[in-house]
């Protein structure tokens, strides 16, 4: 099957040109000005439109355990959600439970996707055990495709690891091409915060936040540095929220580390002001690291400017509100985590380039080249150029959009981002040259999605 894209403008993270595209089974095959429709089985209309690579989401949580319950989405809803936003392909995380091994995590999650997703997928493998069975698997791990690794400085007796086993991690990956990335919050010290907290009575949403100070975000964030300098390997910082944790990794790129860092849409739009939301609303807006003061916003908007964060990912990791209800008589037993998957590149778009903080081309740097070129996906994802994967957007830039739980075709039942209006949303979405969105409707189904075995990491 060949698909013609024609009477748009192509739109990368460099350039901007009037082009067609043509598809030839799952790959580009073609660029070029008026090319023959005789060329193509069917012809697409992109006329107005931008022609995009499809977003690449490198941090989500899907069909995931979480204090006692599961997230709301599974592979097949939180991906159809994902295409109907844009996003081609996804990064989740495995999770090897203490005294697994990585490879009895990594096939978990298989079990979980294979089949139903909508989009392409890949996995990173949360490690919860460091010892010395599990070290020598990670070699195993990127064979299989699967070249990142993600330890926790938080979440004390449950996924976090102490300094010397997250050390030994970053050698090891080091040695076999793998990323670690860093979930970065000083676990021990929230936890007496929280403790604290509790024992005065406060237990609302927004003490979730006050127990979590910018502090404590930038100092796990700077040792985690200083031990991936010493390990000599790269290191990835996921979610980042705040000025305390941005100034380090500021600091280590101008040193010449190899060093990266991501945010999330909810800490770009969203602060503490909504998680203090009264009558439980602020319920919606918990997930760690939390929201923080509105100020930190606009460094994090210079951030994806200066390329100090090199990534907008989503930690969609949504709970619905009877699942959030678990909190109500403590902050501490809120299920932390947000619905995103679908209104990242929606958010971005609107917060980011309609308001002039970021151009055109570098919203498609941070929401696919970039997360495709660190994490071992690129040139068959992130491109639109002959020989890559026909994962391609015709992104319309006057085609307004309503966000609201009524619409949305994930399974969670609220939006943190009710009723707001953008001004531009996806008219045809394609995975490998499949057309899983056609003019703003589903036409996909679960299982268009494949596994994407990605390379070892070279940056």
């Amino acid at each position: 099957m060949k698909t013609l894209i024609r009477g748009g403008k192509v739109l990368t993270a460099t350039d901007t040109y009037t082009s067609d595209v043509l598809v030839d089974g799952e790959t580009i095959s073609m660029l070029g000005s008026n090319l023959s429709v005789e060329l193509a089985d069917s012809v697409v209309d992109a006329t107005g439109a931008y022609v995009i690579p499809g977003g690449i989401d490198v941090h989500t949580h899907l069909d995931m355990p979480f204090g006692g319950t599961t997230t709301a989405d599974d592979f097949e809803s939180g991906t159809r959600g994902a295409a109907m936003g844009g996003t081609t392909s996804f990064i989740d995380f495995a999770i090897q439970a203490r005294g697994q091994s990585l490879q009895q995590g990594l096939d978990t999650w298989h079990r979980k996707a294979d089949g139903n997703c909508a989009v392409d997928y890949a996995f990173h493998l949360i490690m919860t055990d460091v010892n010395a069975q599990t070290l020598p698997e990670m070699g195993s791990m990127v064979e299989q495709g699967v070249s990142s690794f993600k330890l926790f400085t938080a979440y004390p007796g449950v996924l976090m690891s102490d300094d010397p086993s997250i050390f030994r991690a970053m050698r090891r990956a080091g040695e076999v091409g793998g990323l670690v990335t860093i979930h970065a919050e000083n676990g021990p010290a929230i936890d007496i915060l929280v403790q604290e907290a509790l024992a005065r009575g406060n237990v609302a949403p927004k003490f979730h936040a006050l127990t979590r100070p910018p502090s404590l975000e930038g100092e796990p964030t700077n040792r985690m540095i200083v031990l991936a300098q010493l390990a000599n390997v790269p290191l990835y910082i996921v979610h980042l929220t705040c000025k305390d944790a941005l100034d380090h990794v500021v600091a280590a790129r101008d040193r010449g580390l190899k060093v990266y860092a991501e945010t999330c849409p909810q800490y770009l739009v969203c602060s503490f002001d909504d998680i203090s939301k009264p009558d439980f609303e602020g319920a919606k807006y918990v997930c760690s690291p939390p929201m923080r003061e509105k100020w930190h916003q606009k460094e994090l908007w210079r951030g994806l400017r200066m390329d100090d964060l090199q990534v907008v990912s989503t930690d969609h990791c949504s709970f619905n509100l009877s699942q959030k209800a678990l909190g109500r008589e403590s902050f501490a037993k809120i299920p932390n985590g947000m619905p995103g998957i679908e209104t990242r590149m929606h958010l971005l778009w609107e917060h980011g380039v309609v308001k002039g903080e970021i151009t055109p081309n570098r919203f498609v740097q941070v929401t696919s080249t970039a997360p495709a070129k660190i994490f071992g996906m690129y040139p068959r994802k992130g491109a639109i150029a002959v020989g890559a994967d026909a994962d391609i957007v015709v992104w319309d830039p006057t085609r307004k959009h309503t966000i609201s739980s009524e619409t949305h075709a994930m399974k969670v039942d609220y939006s943190a981002y009710e009723g707001w209006e953008v001004s531009a949303s996806p008219r045809h979405v394609f995975v490998r040259g499949k057309q899983v969105v056609a003019d703003g409707s589903y036409a996909g189904k679960k299982g268009d999605g494949r596994f994407f075995k990605r390379a070892p990491i070279a940056l």
